[in-house]
Parts: structure tokens; C-alpha cells; sequence
């Protein structure tokens, strides 16, 4: 049985890339949004990045950016991925040269099956399905109804949206997505990485992989 792969998101310093490494984290989602408590400046994401072991990887994460932000971001930092969070278009998401992924917030009204089409026919690597909060881009900490992912769709989704140690093990029982993502679900305060809380969360995982 494939183990589920896990991003910690929003990873603001170096003691926590650390702790997310330690923990046995596949990848850290790296927000450049600067509503977001998460945000950090290229700067410092070069300086996290470089801490990164081999086959740990580095998303970043952006929202409506304009297409000049994002280029100068590359230049700058070692990304490997890229994870569109707002309304980007497929060619949008597809015109910069990296792997992608795109972010659905599962709205009342979403067409699922439809969307990740849309999506992975633009050659997106996957879709990441997070809650849909009308003023916030994600990183709500709300959860959504499991049950509206259809099974066939399930691994080629990363999941989201409320995750934490407690409910993870059910979450990848249920859904058997290819990945879950966190971020307010391991933190402390908004913004702030709780140690103890990475490492319980990857066992978490590990539990909700051995029940699968």
C-alpha cells in the first residue's frame, strides 16, 4: 500500500523547516501571499530553502500573483514545485516552466470532476482540495465533507482544509488521497509552527496509512 505523502505549509523559520524534516515531512509549502501570517519574503525563503535536505522539496505558494512577482520569486528561490491558491486560470498556472499544482475550494457548487479536469488536462501534477471560506484564500483551519471526493478521483488529490493529528488518520482511511497538507492544524498560534504538533501529525499519518 502507497504511504500518504505530506507538505507542511507555511514554514516561516529555520527551526521549523528543521522540525518539519525531523518529523518526516516530504515537502514545506513556503506562502508568498502577504495577507497571509504565513508570508515570507524570497529572501528568507532562499535561506530556508537551503536548508533543505535531498528529496525534500520546496512549494511555493501563491495567490493571484501577478506573473512578474512569480518570475522574480523563481530567479530567486529553488522552487519545485508551484501551488496556485486563488483563481488562476490552467494556461495561467501552466506558463511558467515548473510542476504545478492548483488549489480548489470546495464551494457549495463545485463541479469536482470537472475541475480537476480542467486542470490536469493544462498539465497540472495534482489538485489539492482545501475548504472554501469566502475572505480567506485557505490556511482557515475549516474542514469539508470528505464524502463529496469521489473515490476515483482520490489519488491524484492532495488534501486539506482542518487537518490535524486528530483527525488525519480518518481523513486518509476515508478519502485515500495520494497526499494531505497542513498548516494552522500544527501550529501554535496563527503563524506559528508547534514542534510537538508536526510530529504528531506525521504519526497521525502513519496510523491512518496502517488502517488503510
Amino acid at each position: 500500500m502507497p504511504r500518504t505523502r505530506v507538505k507542511i505549509c507555511g514554514l516561516t523559520d529555520e527551526a521549523a523547516v528543521a522540525a518539519a524534516v525531523a518529523a518526516g515531512a516530504d515537502a514545506i509549502g513556503l506562502v508568498f501571499y502577504s495577507p497571509s501570517p504565513r508570508a515570507i519574503t524570497p529572501e528568507l525563503a532562499q535561506r530556508l530553502c537551503a536548508k533543505l535536505p535531498p528529496f525534500v522539496s520546496a512549494v511555493g505558494l501563491f495567490v493571484d500573483a501577478e506573473p512578474k512577482t512569480i518570475r522574480a520569486t523563481l530567479a530567486a528561490v529553488p522552487l519545485d514545485l508551484l501551488q496556485f491558491h486563488g483563481d488562476e486560470p490552467p494556461e495561467f498556472c501552466a506558463s511558467f516552466g515548473r510542476r504545478w499544482i492548483k488549489a480548489l475550494r470546495m464551494r457549495p457548487e463545485i463541479d469536482l470532476p470537472s475541475e480537476m479536469e480542467r486542470f490536469m488536462t493544462a498539465g497540472a501534477a495534482g489538485v489539492l482540495l482545501d475548504a472554501f471560506d469566502p475572505t480567506r484564500a485557505g490556511g482557515t483551519g475549516q474542514q469539508f465533507d470528505w464524502a463529496r471526493i469521489p473515490p476515483e478521483i482520490a489519488s491524484q488529490i492532495v488534501l486539506a482544509g482542518g487537518l490535524d493529528s486528530d483527525n488525519v488518520a480518518a481523513a486518509i482511511q476515508q478519502v485515500r488521497p495520494f497526499g494531505v497538507d497542513v498548516s494552522g492544524g500544527v501550529e501554535s498560534a496563527r503563524g506559528i509552527k508547534d514542534h510537538a504538533k508536526m510530529f504528531a501529525f506525521m504519526q497521525g499519518v502513519r496510523n491512518g496509512d496502517n488502517r488503510r
